[in-house]
């Protein structure tokens, strides 16, 4: 059984189209041995964000990561024929996830939260929440930041190396980075699933320090945080 995504008239490299393909992993059964025994990863705790911590974002040097708007379930990605190049193929936003993903967009403007760097999933469900949120912006599209739920472990390692880069690296002061992508791709990286339209606060420490998680601002908390 084989997976792949169609990458019609993609200008990415041909390193990035074949780790889009997935070919299913086989078990090995009946091992007598048994790994020790590792202790439960933590369970992740969602802060919620302050006033005082978005007023602390109006100076930059944070990444924010913006999960998409809520998308039509019944309408499933088509899998394995996936074209990047053609919405129909994808789960899609909805008309509810437009409007609140332009609330979202707007809530960060009131907030005076200001926008440097900007990225975005290459799937149209994440390009149609930042064109609702950000219509004034052209995101830069990063492959690299593709939903990763249906893919091996090896083929999700770039994807989230990248986002832990990204999550990383320091932004300079009055600006933040903002990455729009999905929520399968936090889990892999801290174990935390955020609601659609969250925005997720990080403080950049270096490449070799990694990051600091603060807080979310799940899309219904905007209002009492901007009275």
């Amino acid at each position: 059984m084989s997976f792949s995504i169609k990458l019609t008239a993609s200008p990415w490299p041909a390193l990035i189209a074949a780790m889009l393909v997935w070919v299913a992993p086989t078990a090995t059964w009946g091992q007598t041995s048994k790994a020790p025994a590792r202790a439960p990863a933590p369970k992740f705790v969602e802060v919620p964000a302050t006033t005082q911590l978005l007023q602390q974002l109006q100076a930059g040097g944070y990444t924010l990561y913006l999960r998409h708007g809520p998308t039509n379930n019944s309408i499933a990605d088509r899998v394995p024929a996936v074209d990047l190049n053609d919405c129909g193929t994808q789960r899609p936003l909805t008309e509810a996830g437009q409007a609140l993903m332009a609330k979202v967009g707007q809530s960060m403007r009131q907030a005076k939260i200001p926008i440097g760097e900007f990225r975005v999933s290459p799937l149209c469900r994440a390009k149609d929440s930042a064109a609702a949120a950000f219509p004034d912006r052209a995101p830069e599209v990063d492959p690299l930041l593709m939903y990763v739920a249906n893919f091996t472990a090896s083929q999700k390692a770039p994807v989230i190396s990248n986002t832990r880069r990204l999550l990383s690296v320091p932004v300079a002061s009055g600006e933040n980075r903002l990455l729009l992508a999905h929520a399968p791709n936090l889990m892999e990286l801290i174990g935390y699933f955020p609601k659609e339209g969250t925005l997720v606060i990080f403080r950049p420490k270096g490449e070799r320090s990694g990051f600091d998680y603060l807080a979310s601002v799940a899309p219904e908390a905007w209002a009492d945080l901007l009275k």
